[in-house]
């Protein structure tokens, strides 16, 4: 059986070779893309079927034009069908705008029928009599009662040389298994990116390997004897960190250097890399500290040529934040310089399994950056992850605690009007603010708008009439923090808040009608507007101030149309009453 690469820290090493050595590109390679339903979900607010379509527009265009590249896609035909698998594009010289043109043209619908694509494209390649390669780009595990670790542990006993790489789009920890045995079943590479920028390096990592996969070459001359071979690395190193190691001159290319337990059993690979061309590479320690071998080991019968002894020591981090948070709040931590820039901070459940990550960031070579707060108020802990074995290094108390926030609109409006809303803070600028029907659905949305950095947005309230709520939802989990309720009305119903105000539903053009009203306030200046229903608040046609009567002729205009009869507290800048007549 073929062994898969496990690490971004080795696949990183991986195009390091890429660049010291020619590259020898596979004659065939065929991409298998997931154009399944679930490619319209989103990551960081962007859908994964365009970020899908971004990097594979980079891949093509870097794509050596001396490799012929080919493309097969699942699910974008058909709902619920596991035949719907299509070559779009056979294996031949790679014209650029027209892949990309066809990539942008698939649309997600369907099943991840990706076991039977997986072989369509092995069968594209005529992978029995010839070296073939195929790409598996996937955001989920099979769904048409298949088993893809059979079928690539097949592919590889009937293959000259079979090869699948995988990379794993926004898959669950616990899928992975399911997809990462095609790859370990053929010697290829599975790759986990979660982002934008993770499936760009996965892809890179990729292709780099494709380059680096060696031609088929007729059987060979019997090998003289081995040479002496050197290696080299530092004597000690702390637990998870990147660290040089370098060697004499390759037996060759596929041949491994690798660090492993003191004494492990003959074969035994740990964190390694492929010597491609070079004498140089990259290792990642292990999580554990202990007494380790670094080790030179042919890809023929994994013997081992050389070794060094390397000790792994604890690693002293430390990570700091703030003692409390409010929910779904940004959250500014900081840590110490960082083992490798794949390690993860994290907020997590107190006392939450090793290995959890939470609301996490990578680290990079930054000492700080901000984690979002969970949804749910309680005690948590702030964690320094290693990437290699998902040890936690340091970790630091916050509690979370819910956030207060106020929330207010109209009381009512009219069905399709716009509605004036204001919240008293900003939690996180990517909370909501929406109008949903009364009791619906924690984390329901209906109409909203993200509150950014503002205090006050305006919405347009539904079309049908009835009870509604308006909400401040946060962005992390939905969680509803602040409601007010809103009645929505006939968009033609009459608004009354004290003037009693009554009119004429119809007119005909120029026709004087008879306005009443009972009541009022004790403002000094009251007045009867006319206006177009449309028109601004405190904007009219014509006006008339109002004395100690309580009803008042107005004439209509000649133009058919809605028209309002409002009630009018100048002095308080209040509207009491509105009635629309309708002039036809």
């Amino acid at each position: 059986m073929k062994t898969i690469t496990r690490t971004l820290a080795t696949f990183a090493t991986i195009g390091g070779m890429a660049c010291a050595a020619p590259a020898r590109a596979a004659d065939d390679v065929v991409i298998v893309y997931d154009a399944s339903g679930s490619m319209w979900g989103q990551i960081d607010g962007t859908s994964k079927l365009e970020i899908a379509r971004e990097v594979m527009a980079d891949l093509v265009n870097e794509w050596d034009e001396g490799a012929n590249l080919g493309l097969v896609a699942y699910g974008h035909r058909r709902k619920g069908d596991c035949t719907d698998i299509e070559t779009l594009i056979a294996p031949g010289p790679v014209y650029r705008g027209g892949f990309i043109e066809t990539v942008n043209a698939i649309r997600p619908v369907g099943k991840t029928p990706l076991t039977a694509a997986v072989r369509q494209a092995a069968e594209l390649l005529s992978y029995r009599d010839h070296p073939a390669t195929v790409v598996l780009i996937s955001d989920g595990v099979e769904t048409c009662n298949a088993d893809p670790c059979a079928l690539s542990a097949e592919l590889e006993r009937q293959g000259v040389d079979f090869t699948a790489h995988v990379v794993g789009f926004d898959l669950q920890d616990e899928t992975h298994a399911a997809l990462s045995c095609i790859a370990e079943n053929t010697g290829g590479l599975f790759v986990p990116a979660g982002s934008a920028d993770e499936l760009h390096e996965a892809l890179a990592q990729v292709k780099s390997a494709v380059e680096q996969q060696p031609v088929a070459e007729p059987e060979p001359e019997p090998e003289p004897a081995l040479p002496e071979m050197e290696l080299a690395g530092p004597a000690q190193v702390t637990t998870g960190a990147v660290f040089d190691v370098s060697w004499s001159d390759p037996v060759d290319a596929r041949d491994m250097v690798g660090i492993v337990a003191m004494g492990a059993d003959e074969g035994t690979r740990g964190s390694y890399l492929r010597v491609g061309g070079d004498t140089e590479g990259k290792l990642t320690a292990p999580a554990e500290p202990g007494l380790y071998e670094l080790r030179y080991i042919l890809n023929e019968g994994g013997k081992t040529l050389a070794t060094a002894m390397i000790e792994v020591v604890e690693t002293q981090v430390e990570v700091t934040g703030p003692a409390t948070a409010t929910t779904g709040a940004a959250v500014a931590v900081s840590w110490s310089d960082p083992v490798n820039p794949r390690d993860m901070v994290g907020i997590v459940a107190m006392g939450a399994d090793e290995g959890t990550r939470g609301s996490y960031l990578r680290v990079g070579g930054d000492t700080e950056g901000k984690l979002t707060a969970p949804a749910e108020p309680g005690l948590y802990e702030l964690r320094y992850i290693l990437n290699e074995g998902g040890k936690t290094l340091a970790t630091a108390t916050i509690e979370v605690v819910t956030a207060e926030i106020g929330i207010s609109g109209p009381g009512t409006v009219r069905a399709g009007t716009d509605v004036d809303i204001s919240w008293s803070s900003t939690v996180n600028p990517r909370d909501m603010v929406g109008i949903v029907a009364m009791g619906a659905d924690e984390g329901t949305r209906g109409s909203y708008l993200r509150i950014g950095d503002k205090t006050d947005g305006r919405l347009k309230a539904p079309t049908e009439p009835g009870l509604y709520e308006i909400r401040y939802i946060l962005n992390e989990g939905g969680k509803t923090l602040a409601s007010a309720s809103l009645e929505v009305v006939a968009e033609d119903a009459p608004l009354d808040t004290g003037a009693g105000l009554s009119a004429p539903a119809t007119a005909q053009p120029g026709e004087t009608i008879t306005v009443t009203w009972t009541g009022g306030s004790d403002s000094d200046d009251q007045r009867i507007s006319l206006a177009r229903k449309d028109q601004a608040v405190f904007g009219w046609i014509a006006v008339f101030p109002i004395g100690d009567e309580t009803s008042m002729n107005v004439a209509m205009p000649e133009q058919p149309g809605l028209y309002e009869i409002r009630f009018l507290d100048v002095s308080n800048q209040d509207v009491l009453g509105r009635a629309v007549v309708e002039v036809k």
